[in-house]
Formats: C-alpha cells, sequence, structure tokens
C-alpha cells in the first residue's frame, strides 16, 4: 500500500523503510554478548545473563521516539504542556509490546533560544507522562543553540529503558492461526501522520485553530493536541488477569498495513474485518481524508484509525481480555484474526480506493 498524499506532504515511508534495511548491517556489525533482535522491532532487548551480569539477571528493553510535527500544532497554538506526555507514550508504548515494564525515561529538548516558561511547559507534560507510564524521569539535555532553529520553535525526543520479568517475554512465534485479535482504541491521531494531517487541516498560517471542526465540541487546536494514550496500565491489568496477550503491536507510523506484523512470525497474517475497524475511528480521521482526498486504505498506512493497539489473544481469552481492558478504562473491541500466511502479512479486505465520505 503506497502512501502518495504523505509524501506528497513531506513525508516519504517508503524512504524510511529503504534507510532501516541500509543500516541494519551497520548495526549488526556492533553486536555484543546480551544483544537480542536487531532493528525492526519495537524496542531493542539486551539480556543481561547472556552479557555477564549473573544468571537470573533481567531482560532490558529499550526504546526511543520523538514527537514529530505535533509540535508544530504546539508552536502555532502557544500550548506546550501535554506534548511532553506524547514524547512518553510514543517511546513506552513501544516496549510495552515486548512485554516489558517501564523503568526510567530521559527526554532530550532543544531549542534555539531557550524560554524558560515553556521548557519548563514541556517537561511539565513530560512528568505527567511518566506518572501515567509509572515510570522514573531520570534526566535529560536540554540545548540551547542558536541558529538551529526558528524561535520560539524546539525539537523533543525520549528515551525509555524497562525490564522484562520472568514469564512476560512476548514470543511472536506463539501466535498462531485461529487466533482473534482485538483492537484497543487511541484518543485520536496519537503523534503520528501530522505532517498529512496538517496540510489538510491546517493549509495556512491564518487557519483558525480557536474554531472547531464541524460537529465537534473543542476547537481545532486542542483536538490536534490531545496526547497520545498510554497503554501501561492495560497490560498490568491483563497481567493480573491471567490473559496477558499472545503478541501486541503499538499502531505508530506506517499504521495497520505495517505494524501489526512486526509482532508475529512470518508464518501467519492479520486478516481484519473492514466493518470493525470503522467502528472505532475517530470524526477527525474522515475529515482528513475527505477533505484531502486521501483513499481509506491509504489512510489506514498513515495513521492509526483509531486502534492505539493490536492485541492477539487465543480464542477462548476473548470476553475475559476486552472485560479486563474495558475494566480499566479501555475501549476495546475484536478487529479481525490470524491466519496463515499465504501472501501479504496484512489484508484489510473490503477498504476502499476512496476518500471516505463524510
Amino acid at each position: 500500500m503506497k502512501s502518495t498524499h504523505y509524501t506528497e506532504a513531506g513525508v516519504d515511508i517508503d524512504a524510511a523503510d529503504a534507510l532501516i534495511d541500509a543500516i541494519k548491517p551497520l548495526a549488526e556489525a556492533t553486536r555484543i554478548p546480551g544483544a537480542g533482535s536487531g532493528l525492526g522491532g519495537f524496542g531493542g532487548m539486551f539480556d543481561l545473563a547472556a552479557a555477564g551480569f549473573g544468571a537470573g539477571a533481567p531482560q532490558l528493553v529499550s526504546g526511543t521516539d520523538g514527537v514529530g510535527t505535533k509540535l508544530k500544532v504546539a508552536f502555532a497554538t502557544g500550548k506546550h504542556d501535554t506534548i511532553g506526555i506524547d514524547c512518553v507514550a510514543m517511546c513506552v508504548n513501544d516496549i510495552l509490546v515486548a512485554g516489558a515494564t517501564p523503568l526510567f525515561f530521559l527526554d532530550y529538548f532543544a531549542t534555539g533560544r531557550l524560554a524558560p516558561a515553556v521548557g519548563a511547559d514541556v517537561v511539565r507534560g513530560i512528568a505527567e507522562g511518566c506518572k501515567q507510564a509509572q515510570c522514573w524521569l531520570a534526566g535529560g539535555e536540554t540545548a540551547e543553540m542558536p541558529g538551529m532553529y526558528p524561535d520560539g520553535e524546539y525539537d523533543l525526543a525520549g528515551f525509555v529503558v524497562g525490564a522484562i520479568r520472568e514469564g512476560d517475554a512476548c514470543d511472536p512465534t506463539a501466535a498462531a492461526a485461529g487466533d482473534v485479535v482485538i483492537g484497543v482504541r487511541s484518543t485520536g491521531l496519537h503523534s503520528n501522520g501530522y505532517s498529512l494531517a496538517r496540510r489538510v487541516l491546517m493549509p495556512s498560517t491564518e487557519t483558525d485553530l480557536s474554531a472547531p471542526l464541524d460537529g465537534d465540541s473543542v476547537s481545532l487546536g486542542e483536538r490536534l493536541l490531545v496526547p497520545t494514550r498510554i497503554y501501561v496500565e492495560a497490560f498490568r491489568a491483563l497481567r493480573a488477569a491471567g490473559v496477558a496477550p499472545v503478541a501486541s503491536a503499538h499502531i505508530t507510523g506506517g499504521g495497520l498495513w505495517e505494524n501489526p506484523q512486526r509482532s508475529v512470525s512470518e508464518g501467519v497474517a492479520f486478516a481484519f474485518d473492514v466493518n470493525a475497524l470503522r467502528q472505532l475511528r475517530h470524526p477527525i480521521f474522515t475529515t482528513i481524508s475527505e477533505r484531502g482526498g486521501v483513499p481509506e486504505a491509504e489512510m489506514y498506512r498513515v495513521f492509526n484509525m483509531g486502534v492505539g493497539m493490536t492485541l492477539v489473544a487465543r480464542a477462548a481469552d476473548v470476553d475475559a481480555t476486552c472485560a479486563t481492558l474495558e475494566a480499566a478504562g479501555y475501549e476495546a473491541h475484536v478487529i479481525g484474526e490470524l491466519v496463515e500466511r499465504t501472501d501479504a502479512p496484512v489484508m484489510i479486505d473490503g477498504v476502499s480506493d476512496q476518500p471516505i465520505a463524510p
């Protein structure tokens, strides 16, 4: 599935995939005892026992990410106290799918001219994200670099380290045909696809971000800044209930076409029910598709489309899994199943090659 509208907005997913393929050998050449899976997973695994730190030492999992051009919305609105939640969420959600418990987080905040009040708001959001993720904000780096960024702008990245308790590690080979796929709903755009979203919804600097989209109850600026959902409590609740997922995927850049298969072996494929997926879709996705002329199929490669996480469960555990998630405050629905792979790793039969009708 190509993403022509996203490429026109300045982001080439295919180029990013090509870069990953090109740098894999470089990363592989640095391998040392304890190193886990290579590039392409959701987090970097490191086995302390294999590295000589003693039998029974835990596996560590690390992750890093940023917030992307969602920052541009923060600059335009002058609201900076939630963007840090996104930074934590994008990192933490990635290591959750490996079975990790987040331990500590570090941030990197870079700007051309330091505005202490803005920086404090950003870190306030990071601290709130760490509270939601139940991990420690261990520190970070603030870099003031005149000439690197326009006045009033900054970049933000995060780094998280977690550990896997015995028995919590996810095994991609454990997922099998006949397992059920559950979608855990997102809070909206999360932190992916903003280059396209801004191109469609913020076509000029004159766009009124204080006005709501048709039918919405909050301003466009507020809608675009809704923080990424953090799923730590969902995974804790599932483990406590004895129904931890067989596999799980964080749905970020690449959407449902590219992320789910990263959580399972090559022998199985995801067969999604497009009608079930459409029930999870937030109105803002419909607006972007309709206004931007973006086909529904392409929308599923750029955005999460309402699915923040996919969980693979045994058929016998589906009801308990959904009930546990709902009790923990997460909306969850069955959205497909695993089948034996014969061709593509992901299938969304019935998805349209036309924009979504309002």
